[in-house]
This record gives C-alpha cells, sequence and structure tokens, in this order.
C-alpha cells in the first residue's frame, strides 16, 4: 500500500533535455494529464506544470499514487545542464522543477484537475482543493556541483570542493522548492486550528503542537500530555528494525491544560483504593473489558481475568458496557486522579505539605552587584505567591531561609520572635541543621519576622569581602532540613561562582579547549566529582528537588553544578554577567513563574504496556535506581519525560499497543495522588501505516534527547554520524517499500516526514553537539540540560525558531503575521522582524525600515537612534507598540523560560549572533544549510539502496 510522499529530483539526475518520445511505452502518447487529490487537501505540494508542448501521462496502478513518469534516468553521477525556469527545451515530465508531488490517489478516485494537454503556462496553476499559499515555483533546482566525489562529514561545509567537471556552472537548488516547515506548521494550523480534537479513536494523528485546538478527552490522554513518535506501532520487531523509526512517547504528565478545557477529574474510593489488575497492577482505565455480567474484568494489559470489588460492581447494558460508563472517569477517560492510601505514602503515613527553602550566596560579588538585595525585596510580595489548591484559602507551603559563602547560616523566623534569629554552621564537611523549630514556617504567620529578615540580609553582609563560596553542603544542609521536617520540597539556590571553597564537592577550572573533537570531549560534560552524584540520590530518597539560579561572569562547570538539578526534576537557570538594570526583569520573571508553577513532590512514575513491548529507556530531569521506576523529588508542568519502547513479541494488530503512564506523587497540599495517563496506538503489518502516522515533533524531541544522552559515553563525531545514518535510513525504507517506483534519483520524503531533515540539521548545528572553541563548554552543558527535560512544544520552538515579519503587522485583527522560513533570503532592508526560540528573543531592524515604525516602537526618529542597549520595548501609547508588546506576551506566556530581548540593527556587531539562529543557513561555525544536508542525506540514501 502507497501512500503521499514527496518527490525531488535533483537536476544532476535529469535525462539529457530534448530527448523526445516522452510517453514512450507509458500509455498513449496523449493521454491527459490527471493531477489527482493529495489525501489530505491541505498538503502543500502543488505539482508543476510541464513546460509547453508536454502531455505526459499518468500511470495508474491499483492502490499507487500516480507518478508522473518520464524516461529512464542516469545513474546520479552523470552531470547535467540545469535548465533556467521558462526555458523552451521541455525537460521529462516527471522532472518539470525538480520536484514533484506523489498525489495520493485510491485505485477508484474521482480525478479533478486539468484534463486534455496543458497549457503553456508558465506559473503554476492552483490545484483544486489546495489553498492558495506560497506553492513551489517551476524552478530548474540543481544540487550544484559540490557533492562530486563528498564525503559524509558532518557538519561543515562538504569536503571535496568543486569537481572539475565539464559542462557550464549549475545553479543552487532553489530553496522554495524544498519542503518547508513553515508551509506544514500553517496547513495544520489552517485544516485544524480552533477545532475541537476529540481523542475518541485509538491510533489517531493528533493536531501539531503549534497548532491551537480544543482537546477534548474521550478515552484516550490529550496530547497535551502524551505525544507519540508515530500512532501506528510495527507489529513486528524485524519491521521495526527495518524502518529504524524510534517507537517512543514523550510524557508530559503535569502540562498545563487551557481554561477552556476540562481540568482533571479525582476519584476517591476511599480505604480501599485505586481498583488495579491483580497480575500487572495497571490500573482501573478504559482498556479493561467487564464480562460476565459486570462481575469479572479482563485487563487490556496482560489478560487477566480480575474480580470486580462488589462497592465497584454494576450492570451493563446491551453492548457490554458497564451502565455507569460516563459517570466514571477512570473508565470513560484517558486522564484522571485517584486519591492514594495510605499504602502509597513513605512510611505509611500521611505526607506533610512540602517546604521552600531559599538559599542565597551573599559572597562579594553578589552583595556589590545588588543581587542580594534584589532577590530579598521581591521575596517579600512572592511570598504570598506561593502555589495552593483551588479551595484553600492560603498556600500550605512552608518556607526557610538561609544564606551562605564559605559557612552556612541558618535563620529561625519563629512567628513569637520579635527579630529573626541566625546560626552558624561553619563545619562543612558534615552539615547539620542547628534547629528543627522555627526554621521552617508558615509563612503568613511569621509574616512580620520573614519581611524584618528579608530586609537585614543585604545589610548584614554589606561589607563583607568573602569571595569564596561552597556549593554541596548547601544542598545538603537542604536536604538534612527537609528530613528533619519529614516533608518534600524544593531549594531554590541563587549562586554565582565556581566553589572553590575547601568543602566536599569543591571544584577546579578544568574547562580545556584542546579537548575538542576527540574522544575526551565527553568528559566536559560529565561532572568533575563523584560526590554530586550522590548527594543527586540522597536528595530524591527524600523527596529534595533543586531549582538552581547562576548568575557566572566565567567558567562555573554547569555539567558538574547541575547535575543534581537535573536529577531530581529541578530547573537551571543561568543569567551570563548579570546586570542589575539589563537583567533583573528576566530573572525576576523567571522566579516568580518557578514560585508558581503547579509542581508535584516525592513523585516516582511507571508506564506499562500491553504484551508484545515494554518501555527500556527512559530520558528527562528524572533520576533511576532500576529499570522500571522513574523518580523524581518534584516534576513541573514543563517537564516532560520520553519513553522509548521495544518489542518482547508480536504485536496483535486487533488489540493494538496500550499504554498506561501512573505518576504517583504529593500535591502542593500534601494529599497523597495519583495521576493515570493511558493512550491506545494502533499496530500493523505495513510500513505504510507506520510511516503515515509519524509525528517529526516527537520524533525530533527523541533524536534530541537520546543524542543528548549519548554525548556522555561517545565521541560527538559518532553522535552526529549516527544521528545522519538513521535518518538516512528512515527514508530509505520508506523509498524501497512504501513509495512508488521511481528512479533512484529522486528524493522521495514520506508525507508525515518531510520537514525531518531540516529540524535534524538544527538539531545536528545545535552548540551542543558542534565542538567549537568559540561556544562556551557551560553554554553546551546548560542547553544540554534543558533540552533533556522539554517537552514536545519546547524542543519544537529551541530547534526551529519562530521568525516574525512584524511591519507586516495587521493592526485591525487580532492575528499575528505567518511566521517566515529562519533564513537570510526571508529579511528584508525595509522590514522588522521577531525571532524567538524560547530561549532568546530577538528583534531584528533593517537598515531602512520605514521611520514611522521606528517612532512606533522606540519614540526616536530614525534607525540611526535605536539603542541595541535596551532589553524590552518603551511603553507607548500607539496601536503598532500595543499590538506587538501583546505579541511578545503570548510568546512569552507559552514558554517556561523568559527570553531577553535583544535588539539587532541590520549590519552592527550584535547580527553575528542572530545569524546563528537562521537554521536554514550555513553556520558560522561549520554546519550545513538545510540545501545542503539535504543533499548530504540524498546521497546517503543512494548508497543504502544501490
Amino acid at each position: 500500500m502507497s501512500q503521499q510522499g514527496y518527490v525531488a529530483a535533483p537536476p544532476y539526475s535529469q535525462s539529457q533535455p530534448g530527448i523526445g518520445g516522452f510517453s514512450a511505452g507509458f500509455g498513449p502518447p496523449n493521454s491527459s494529464l490527471h493531477y489527482g487529490h493529495y489525501g489530505d487537501p491541505n498538503s502543500s505540494y502543488s505539482a508543476p506544470q510541464p513546460g509547453p508542448g508536454i502531455t505526459p501521462s499518468t500511470r495508474m496502478s491499483s492502490g499507487h499514487p500516480a507518478s508522473f513518469q518520464g524516461p529512464q534516468l542516469p545513474p546520479p553521477t552523470q552531470q547535467q545542464v540545469a535548465l533556467p525556469p521558462g526555458s523552451q527545451v521541455p525537460p521529462p515530465a516527471n522532472n518539470v522543477n525538480g520536484l514533484c508531488a506523489q498525489p495520493s490517489l485510491p485505485p477508484m478516485a474521482r480525478q479533478d484537475g486539468i484534463p486534455g494537454p496543458v497549457p503553456p503556462n508558465p506559473n503554476l496553476q492552483q490545484l483544486s482543493g489546495q489553498p492558495p499559499g506560497p506553492g513551489y515555483h517551476p524552478q530548474q533546482a540543481s544540487y550544484g556541483p559540490q557533492m562530486a566525489g563528498s564525503q559524509l562529514s558532518y557538519p561543515g561545509a562538504f569536503p571535496g570542493g568543486p569537481a572539475q567537471l565539464p559542462g557550464p556552472q549549475q545553479k543552487k537548488l532553489d530553496p522554495d522548492s524544498i519542503p518547508s516547515p513553515i508551509q506544514v506548521i500553517e496547513n495544520d494550523k489552517a485544516s485544524r486550528g480552533g477545532q475541537i480534537y476529540a481523542t475518541n479513536t485509538r491510533g489517531q494523528v493528533p493536531p501539531l503542537v503549534t497548532t491551537d485546538c480544543i482537546i477534548q478527552d474521550q478515552g484516550h490522554a490529550s496530547p497535551r500530555y502524551i505525544r507519540c513518535t508515530t500512532y501506528c506501532f510495527p507489529s513486528s520487531s524485524d519491521m521495526a528494525k527495518q524502518a529504524r523509526i524510534p517507537l517512543a512517547a514523550v510524557i508530559q504528565p503535569f502540562a498545563i491544560v487551557p481554561p477552556n478545557e476540562t481540568p482533571l477529574y479525582v476519584v476517591n474510593h476511599g480505604e480501599t483504593g485505586p481498583i488495579r489488575c491483580n497480575r500487572c497492577k495497571a490500573y482501573m482505565c478504559p482498556f479493561m473489558q467487564f464480562i460476565e455480567g459486570g462481575r469479572r474484568y479482563q485487563c487490556g494489559f496482560c489478560n487477566c481475568i480480575n474480580d470486580v470489588p462488589p462497592f465497584f460492581f454494576q450492570h451493563l447494558d446491551h453492548i457490554g458496557r458497564r451502565v455507569d460508563h460516563y459517570e466514571r472517569p477512570e473508565l470513560s477517560l484517558g486522564s484522571y486522579e485517584y486519591v492514594a492510601t495510605l499504602d502509597y505514602c513513605r512510611n505509611n503515613k500521611p505526607p506533610k505539605p512540602p517546604a521552600y527553602i531559599f538559599m542565597i550566596d551573599v559572597s562579594y560579588r553578589n552583595i556589590n552587584s545588588g543581587l542580594v538585595k534584589l532577590i530579598c525585596d521581591e521575596l517579600k510580595t512572592l511570598l504570598d505567591k506561593l502555589p495552593r489548591e483551588e479551595q484553600e484559602e492560603s498556600s500550605a507551603i512552608q518556607v526557610g531561609f538561609v544564606t551562605y559563602n564559605k559557612v552556612l547560616h541558618f535563620f529561625n523566623v519563629k512567628s513569637s520572635l520579635a527579630q529573626p534569629q541566625m546560626m552558624v554552621v561553619s563545619d562543612v564537611g558534615e552539615v547539620f541543621v542547628p534547629l528543627l523549630d522555627g526554621f521552617l514556617v508558615n509563612f503568613q504567620e511569621s509574616r512580620s519576622v520573614v519581611t524584618n529578615l528579608l530586609d537585614q540580609i543585604p545589610e548584614m553582609f554589606a561589607d563583607t569581602n568573602e569571595s569564596e563560596t561552597i556549593f554541596a553542603p548547601v544542598i545538603q544542609a537542604g536536604v538534612e532540613a527537609l528530613k528533619a521536617a519529614e516533608c518534600a520540597g524544593k531549594l531554590f539556590i541563587f549562586h554565582s561562582s565556581l566553589p572553590t571553597a575547601e568543602a566536599p564537592g569543591k571544584l577546579r577550572n578544568r574547562d580545556d579547549k584542546k579537548l575538542l573533537n576527540t574522544d575526551k570531549e565527553k568528559t566536559l560534560f560529565q561532572p568533575q566529582a563523584n560526590s554530586y552524584e550522590a548527594l543527586a540520590r540522597d536528595c530524591v530518597a527524600n523527596g529534595c528537588c533543586v531549582n538552581l539560579f547562576l548568575f557566572p561572569n566565567q567558567y562555573v562547570d554547569v555539567a558538574s553544578m547541575g547535575l543534581v538539578t537535573m536529577y531530581t526534576g529541578g530547573t537551571l537557570y543561568k543569567y551570563n554577567n548579570f546586570q542589575l538594570n539589563a537583567d533583573s526583569p528576566q530573572f525576576l520573571s523567571d522566579l516568580r513563574k518557578d514560585i508558581e508553577k503547579k509542581t508535584g513532590f516525592d513523585a516516582i512514575m511507571r508506564v506499562r504496556t500491553s504484551t508484545g513491548f515494554r518501555a527500556t529507556d527512559f530520558f528527562g530531569a528524572i533520576y533511576m535506581n532500576n529499570t522500571t521506576d522513574v523518580e523524581m523529588a518534584a516534576v513541573d508542568c514543563d517537564k516532560a519525560v520520553t519513553v522509548e519502547f521495544k518489542h518482547d513479541d508480536k504485536l496483535n494488530e486487533d488489540s493494538g499497543a496500550l499504554i498506561q503512564c501512573a505518576v504517583l506523587y504529593t500535591s502542593i497540599s500534601g494529599q497523597r495522588r495519583l495521576r493515570i495517563h493511558n493512550i491506545g496506538l494502533n499496530c500493523s503489518s505495513q510500513l505504510a501505516d507506520v510511516y503515515k502516522t509519524c509525528e517529526t515533533d516527537a520524533l525530533i524531541n527523541f533524536f534530541a534527547k537520546s543524542a543528548f544522552k549519548a554525548i556522555l559515553s561517545q565521541p560527538l563525531k559518532m553522535v552526529r554520524e549516527i544521528l545522519v545514518n538513521q535518518t538516512a535510513h528512515m527514508l530509505a525504507c520508506y523509498r524501497k517499500n512504501c513509495a512508488s517506483p521511481s528512479a533512484i534519483s529522486q528524493l522521495i520524503l514520506p508525507d508525515a516526514m518531510k520537514v525531518l531533515p531540516v529540524y535534524m540539521n538544527c538539531l545536528l548545528k545545535s552548540c551542543v553537539l558542534v565542538g567549537r572553541p568559540e561556544i562556551p563548554t557551560d553554554e553546551r552543558a546548560y542547553h544540554r540540560q534543558l533540552v533533556m527535560s522539554m517537552g514536545v512544544a519546547d524542543t519544537q520552538l529551541f530547534l526551529y525558531p519562530q521568525l516574525l515579519p512584524i511591519h507586516s503587522l495587521d493592526l485591525k485583527s487580532d492575528t499575528v503575521p505567518a511566521a517566515v522560513r529562519c533564513s537570510e533570503e526571508r529579511l528584508s532592508e525595509g522590514g522588522a522582524f521577531l525571532l524567538a526560540n524560547g530561549l532568546s528573543m530577538f528583534l531584528w531592524l533593517g537598515v531602512s525600515t520605514p521611520p514611522e515604525l521606528i517612532q512606533g516602537l522606540f519614540n526616536v526618529p530614525s534607525f540611526a537612534h535605536i539603542s541595541t542597549e535596551a532589553t524590552s520595548l518603551p511603553d507607548l501609547d500607539n496601536p503598532f507598540s500595543k499590538k506587538l508588546k501583546s505579541i511578545l506576551e503570548h510568546i512569552q506566556s507559552q514558554k517556561p523560560y523568559t527570553m531577553k530581548l535583544i535588539i539587532v540593527k541590520q549590519r552592527e556587531q550584535p547580527e553575528v549572533l542572530f545569524r546563528q539562529f537562521l537554521v536554514e543557513d550555513k553556520s558560522i561555525y561549520g554546519g550545513a544549510s538545510y540545501v545542503d544536508f539535504l543533499c548530504c542525506v540524498h546521497k546517503e540514501i543512494c548508497q543504502l539502496l544501490s
């Protein structure tokens, strides 16, 4: 069974023009050219029209898409002369612009289109059933001679240089003729945006993460919670090995649900607790089948027959469904929560509400820069915003305060005290908590003492000249305090330098550029001292999550210092060369967001599957003691765990592949709960079904995480090669088994994966995988850590930034202008563009930006007057400024990190930094352009197929 594909035939494989007799052997010479429906009316590939005088034929074969056939093409080694657009010499019908879409036509499908000979129209006619929009223009595509004799070596310009080939110089492949991520995003928005997506069908592919829609849970978990790399698993492991498509799910168990969607229902069975299968321990869910009049049920995961507890019994209706099906969330919904019983609690005791401990580095630099005062002032108002359950008056979270440099200072802020009391712990080798009563308090009760303390801290250390700091003992102190209070919690640590003071976890500066591109480069991403791994283990065992705010002005060894944060489900924030005026808004916004986040504490996650496959690998901000339990000291709404599955038997096409993710956690009010997410996928023995239901955004999330995990143990060069190789393998397998027969020289991409190469190239160019001396090691370690816990929407934007032409804002409507592709070609001197990737945000201004736009945004008369020092736009009372501000706020509201705005003027120095984000272009660090990478992958595919 063939399916919709995408065909690109590079002209280096074109047959010589002027051979004549195009339809020889392919049906009658004058058969009319039909353009079939493209399976999906929003598919973005228009089949180009042949030039004047050609009437190619459409060869139909049962179950195959119509394929525009031309004569047999010579092998790809032969160099061809590229025809300029509009040339009179007709090229072969199937290569009009080097690209043609393969429409998906069922054998008896109605064929709309253009009957009769095609009129000699150089412009592309709009296909019926296809939205107008930037199609792919019939231009002669050419891969240029640089491929000749080149070796696969990524990243970088392709070595081998332009080979000395006879014939005229060819033109580059036209970027408009290769798949566009923007086009794919816009098409999905057009067809599925703003609609209701009901999760009532097993194996259906959800709208893209970039499409806004309303999700209705009707039996499978919302894609906000779980997205899969494919929604149809191959039925056998042999098939899976053949395709090499990773089978994975990206699970974001605490994802935020917008106000117009239903929050999770909480099921409470009292002392009996949740109902579970006796054999595999799966929780009651829509995949359980009730039998024998409702007295027993068969588990959908392991097929074990269980008795229904008497209190849960209910009669079945005429179709064998319980009559209370729709009244019970656990029978009718994909996601819901259970109240857990004491069996699910630590030491069988009900948990206490969690605590937040604020730990501030008060060494010379932090006092001097004004950072300590900034933090203390902010906490006075922020502590009123601690998270609470909807029905609660105030937050149940307790708070505590520690300051430190070379020693630790604990504060007693008991409500009965007139003044806070300080206790110093100078033995940092064996940290203990010097007070139990009065360290962790309820902020509302101790408000005056706490406010008093926050006023005093900056003054208390005003004259310090202590520049050395400790770090590991600070975390140890936090763990001990939570242990003593018998509760879980979060440490908020504000730290600025390499911890060089004599103490456990002391670090040296080991940053060494000589290790780049050697087998030892991987050590830069590993922690220096084993003590950090042991500390992380201790934190997880005690439900202690570590959030780290770093303010470095030089190397601080993020790989070591961030390790505990990574393993405990915490978040790492980094503000290089922090300047109070420029960087406070970004830091304070991050701090506010983080404190207010809905979080599950002391969590443990289990992923169960139906028979035939199982979860084998886990990637995320997690800790694993064994092969099945994913432990997270805390898990918040932005953290995602990517889970890989492998076959251990054949899968049954009728029963499909079922997945249940259960997270046991303590809520912010101190209640022990279970959050359950269920999803059902299809299974097929046809590779085409697997390719048809792939999701590129989830695939790239998986590839990023697996590559970033692999660099801890393998040389980077090898990791990059594996990625290129795997991309080529997946596409070659499709080409060989699913696409209609065509010349090997054509690049054919499955519709659901047509933009995989552009994302893969972005991943290969990310600073983590590029070892260059200009890129700081800490920056690479930081990015690696962030990506490891990202969900699908965040990796999508991080790898392929959003680029908006804001000079074309429509002030009359609420819409945001459509994004453009991330390439310098898309910028214009008279335009202003906003670029955001979830961590950085740029406003790029062309040298001829209209003065009225400059006046409206900056309140200055001309381009020359714009200051690039500003990190935010002035508040101005005009429609343009307000509209742009609302767009900035909207983009910001959807991302976990606050992006500092950087203003970039065309042809000025900071533009170099901005250009690194134009990911379709060649990178200044040697990464290939999208066009070049596509050639490189195509070459690999050809080698695999020959």
